[in-house]
């Protein structure tokens, strides 16, 4: 820990000197995003103990859920969490820190990309319907490779509420179809195995259909033109241009996929408890923010959790 608590020093000097000298920015802020980075960078080294140039995205998002959880002393006897402004505060001064990194070359890609900030009077980004879920994967030609291969990823997406990183990860050795299952790597490098629906092993089946004509040998399932593994950006942007093609008017991410998985559970009549061994939530508390939420319909539970 001790070396990369000097590379986060390091770099944290030299960001100073940069929001100060050359974006100008007052001795207040400098001050604010100095404070708001070493407390993330405290959570980072005591979680993960690795420097600030191999930070990824879900270490943010943890980050961010430990800030939500936090109780801050207030006066006399009385404790508050963060707001959601100062939540969006410190994720606005973690992007700055990162915008940094990656103007000077330290790093190629920026972990807070896809980072949602928290929303005044939403506990979590737009719910979509199973209508609209449908409608979305719908506009996706099957009779490609590339769209066999794209609604294949969005009803595993969607079936299994994976994340972002859990989808691309997905091997073809994860697939247990004779048991309804898949195999899933989580955060922390924890395995859990989650139930499949028939649609979305149909639709894996096809693309590997298409994939055995092509002699791919590589074990990763869901690749790109070139044969390797899909990035985060190019499922997001085929996920907004497939929203965009359905005609629906809402912040939609792949996140989206995950969240609507929940809610539509929860809804349908299962446990909090399951639906957080099934999203690999490490807290029940991460879990439980959906059961504020409501939808208008529902997929079939029994498809969602087919033998």
């Amino acid at each position: 820990m001790a070396e990369n608590s000097k590379k986060w020093d390091y770099a944290a000097k030299r960001y100073s000197s940069y929001i100060k000298f050359e974006k100008n920015l007052s001795d207040n802020t400098v001050e604010s995003y100095l404070r708001d980075l070493e407390k993330f960078s405290h959570f980072i080294l005591r979680k993960f103990d690795v420097a600030p140039i191999h930070v990824e995205s879900y270490m943010i998002e943890q980050f961010m859920q430990w800030l939500y959880e936090q109780e801050i002393a207030g006066n006399g006897d009385e404790t508050h969490h963060y707001e959601k402004s100062s939540q969006a505060r410190i994720l606005s001064g973690i992007r700055s820190f990162y915008n940094f990194l990656l103007v000077t070359d330290a790093i190629q890609i920026l972990p807070t990309e896809f980072i949602e900030a928290p929303k005044a009077g939403h506990h979590l980004p737009d719910v979509l319907t199973t209508d609209e879920i449908d409608s979305i994967i719908a506009t996706i030609d099957p009779s490609t490779k590339k769209g066999c291969r794209d609604r294949a990823m969005l009803e595993t997406l969607y079936s299994c509420g994976l994340r972002v990183s859990e989808l691309t990860a997905l091997h073809i050795s994860d697939l247990f179809f004779g048991e309804g299952y898949i195999r899933v790597m989580g955060k922390g490098n924890k395995q859990r195995l989650v139930p499949i629906s028939a649609s979305a092993r149909n639709r894996i089946s096809e693309y590997l259909d298409y994939r055995r004509k092509d002699n791919i040998n590589s074990d990763i399932l869901f690749l790109n033109n070139r044969g390797k593994a899909l990035t985060r950006v190019m499922l997001f942007t085929i996920i907004r241009q497939a929203a965009e093609r359905a005609g629906i008017d809402k912040q939609i991410s792949p996140h989206t996929f995950r969240h609507s998985f929940a809610t539509h559970l929860l809804n349908g009549g299962a446990s909090v408890r399951q639906v957080q061994e099934m999203l690999g939530h490490e807290s029940i508390t991460t879990t439980e923010i959906y059961t504020h939420l409501d939808t208008s319909r529902l997929r079939s539970t029994i498809e969602l959790l087919d033998n």
